[in-house]
């Protein structure tokens, strides 16, 4: 289904919601990163450069701010109680290369992300596109000279749509190629198992988790809730909001397991979970996740059936 199409069918479901004529997105870069804008609105930040909090939990290649349609910044970083946590991002607590363990990742810890490049692309239907490439190193894989190897490179696409009157859509395109032999990634070595893309957000005492079966209780572990997750709460201002996360249904298995916090951390459709899973040297693991910022009612549930 075309962009434009999608809209169309957004705008059907959402009656409240009209495209905002005029729209026009721009970007502005800096020493730290690139900041989006719309109708000089901020929308989103992506962090190139790495920065760290007191010298510790050094890390770049997330979104942080993600604004809401009001204006108001709904992701966390450097919260207190997770410090390593960080907006939007996508990382994986377990990389190795044949019995050697590089670093940790979602900690923060022995972990480079090189950003080699990025790029600025228009898309169609007015929406652009942010494409980066990033080499994954760690000083635990390092040549005879003390360099550091880099395991995987990952390619990421992150698309950001024309708002309409009381939405917005960005797609996060993710691509992992091995460098190496013999690689392999996994989230946390417990039942938990969380890793893979997750969402820092702030979390209001009126946040409710809904899935298509309904709503969703978060337990310790990862609940089984189905391809999507749609989070209200009263996010900013004085009326509920919400902020849906879709997990591709072309995504590798799991699509349906999802680490949920009511408080005090992020939200996360688990991939691969607590199992060491291969990286290819020659066909990428594709991993696509689309979220949705509304006001006013929406049904993700059709929404998702028309993500393609």
């Amino acid at each position: 289904m075309t962009i434009s199409f999608f809209f169309l069918l957004l705008v059907l479901i959402l009656p409240s919601c009209r495209p905002t004529e005029k729209s026009r997105l721009a970007h502005l870069e800096s020493d730290q990163g690139i900041l989006f804008t719309e109708n000089g609105e901020n929308v989103l930040f992506y962090q190139r450069a790495p920065k760290s909090f007191s010298g510790q939990h050094t890390r770049n290649n997330y979104v942080h701010p993600l604004w809401s349609l009001d204006g108001d910044t709904l992701t966390e970083d450097y919260p207190p109680d997770h410090a390593h946590h960080r907006g939007i991002f996508w990382t994986w607590h377990r990389l190795t290369v044949g019995d050697i363990a590089l670093g940790d990742a979602w900690e923060c810890r022995n972990f480079v992300w090189d950003v080699t490049d990025v790029q600025i692309e228009e898309a169609p239907a007015g929406a652009k596109t942010l494409a980066v490439t990033v080499l994954w190193k760690s000083p635990d894989l390092v040549d005879e000279d003390g360099q550091m190897i880099a395991a995987v490179r990952e390619s990421t696409r992150i698309t950001i749509h024309p708002r309409s009157a009381d939405s917005r859509v960005i797609d996060f395109d993710i691509r992992l190629l091995a460098l190496l032999d013999s690689v392999r990634i996994g989230g946390a070595d417990d039942v938990k198992g969380y890793g893979g893309f997750s969402a820092r957000l702030k979390c209001p005492d009126d946040l409710v988790f809904l899935s298509a079966t309904g709503q969703v209780a978060p337990k310790n572990e990862a609940v089984e809730a189905g391809p999507w997750l749609n989070m209200l709460a009263t996010f900013s201002g004085e009326r509920r909001s919400g902020c849906a996360i879709l997990n591709h249904p072309d995504n590798p298995a799991p699509i349906d397991r999802w680490i949920l916090r009511q408080s005090r951390s992020m939200q996360n459709p688990v991939y691969p979970g607590r199992e060491l899973v291969p990286i290819s040297k020659t066909v990428p693991t594709k991993l696509r996740y689309r979220i949705i910022l509304y006001r006013g009612d929406a049904d993700i549930g059709r929404l998702y059936s028309d993500y393609k």
